[in-house]
């Protein structure tokens, strides 16, 4: 399925600039800043730029990493991952499947069922209460 294809323009208009930030500009909230660090009620989390749904409530946890943390998200097709080599680093940089905007990071040291630990940041997301 084709991503969704936006101008600069669009993109802008339609996200605040800490949104567009992160999710255009591939940046990234200071730890323990965003709104969703510490939520935990039911409901889905989707991508603030196209509405997708990305992680559902039933797999976030409390890492301690200052961002949100799912082990699992919500479907294989949710989202894209690919390399990410900055800051000398070796990363893998999670991405919305439908729109490609930037979430966050994928590691290998999350809790059971998966060992995944997806720390995305808040700001990439909207979270819809059951």
């Amino acid at each position: 399925m084709p991503k969704i294809q936006k101008t600069e323009q669009e993109w802008r208009a339609e996200l605040t600039p800490e949104q567009y930030r992160i999710l255009r500009e591939k940046g990234t909230e200071a730890p323990f800043s965003g709104e969703y660090d510490h939520t935990f009620e039911p409901g889905t989390y989707r991508c603030a730029g196209c509405g997708a749904e990305l992680f559902g409530s039933d797999t976030k946890y409390d890492s301690g990493c200052g961002w949100p943390a799912f082990h699992a998200p919500a479907g294989e097709e949710a989202i894209d991952a690919e390399s990410d080599v900055s800051y000398g680093m070796i990363r893998t940089e999670v991405l919305c499947a439908n729109c490609g905007g930037h979430l966050g990071h994928v590691f290998p040291d999350g809790p059971a069922p998966t060992g995944q630990r997806y720390c995305i940041n808040s700001a990439a997301m909207r979270f819809e209460e059951e």
